[in-house]
């Protein structure tokens, strides 16, 4: 693969604009940047990265993109540790059995996966959420146990794809265990960093990761993610899950078309 200056600035700026969107609207940032690495190389000429590649690629960055969104968000009492702990085991088990076997998956097979995926979840995003926004952080309740079954679920199709699956959680956890928006965001980036872990264990150990375009998105994430957290503390949060919804849905569109 070579490495021209130009690959290096898309690259770059890829892993950037994907992880500043990760940190406002609390998701690892695949949603974005999976399409992004698959489809703009190869638009501008340069080397064409396999989906096996891009899903590498993804989990290693996703790791440190919610590293700095986390942190951003650390002070405010949006970390709700109860769902950080049930859903963290439960999706890092899921992840590292998907990350580890989707070696034996086709190229289609992952951007299959990734398509049902970002489906569900442009699906759920359109769905109204009544008054979640009204109830007191520290009053939160959710059923522990359909969040653990839920978050295996979605770490088993997300180690697939290189996705740490925040963008499915997030709808999941708006909708079906009536988490605030703030707080889900917040929190779905800690249970992303830890789904991370798993995703980016298992595609290493199956050689699907390319080192050094992951470490310019790794890079890359470090410096965007903080800022996206900052920026999102200040936006409203219906226009947060607006924003969430119409990349969610964009995503899956191109896929399908991709399909069809």
């Amino acid at each position: 693969m070579e490495y021209s200056i130009l690959f290096i600035i898309t690259i770059f700026l890829i892993g950037f604009i994907g992880s500043f969107v990760s940190g406002m609207v609390g998701i690892g940032g695949s949603i974005i940047k999976y399409p992004m690495l698959l489809y703009i190389p190869p638009m501008l000429g340069l080397t064409a990265f396999t989906a096996h590649e891009v899903s590498g690629i993804s989990a290693v960055q996703v790791l440190f993109a919610t590293i700095g969104g986390v942190w951003a968000y650390r002070k405010g009492g949006y970390l709700n540790k109860t769902l950080i702990i049930y859903m963290g085991v439960s999706i890092l088990i899921g992840s590292f059995i998907g990350g580890y076997g989707s070696q034996m998956m086709t190229s289609g097979g992952v951007n299959f996966v990734y398509g049902i995926l970002a489906t569900i979840a442009a699906v759920m995003m359109f769905v109204p959420k009544k008054d979640i926004d009204d109830i007191p952080l520290e009053q939160v309740t959710f059923n522990k146990w359909l969040a653990a079954f839920l978050a295996f679920l979605v770490g088993i199709g997300a180690g697939i794809v290189g996705a740490a699956g925040a963008f499915i959680l997030v709808p999941i956890m708006l909708l079906v265990l009536k988490i605030p928006t703030r707080m889900t965001i917040a929190t779905s980036l800690a249970i992303t960093f830890i789904s991370s872990i798993g995703a980016t264990t298992g595609k290493i150990l199956t050689g699907q990761v390319v080192f050094i375009p992951a470490v310019i998105m790794i890079i890359a994430s470090l410096i965007a993610s903080p800022l996206g957290a900052n920026f999102g503390k200040k936006v409203n949060t219906k226009i947060l899950q607006w924003i969430l919804a119409i990349l969610i849905l964009g995503t899956a569109i191109k896929i399908w078309l991709e399909f069809l």
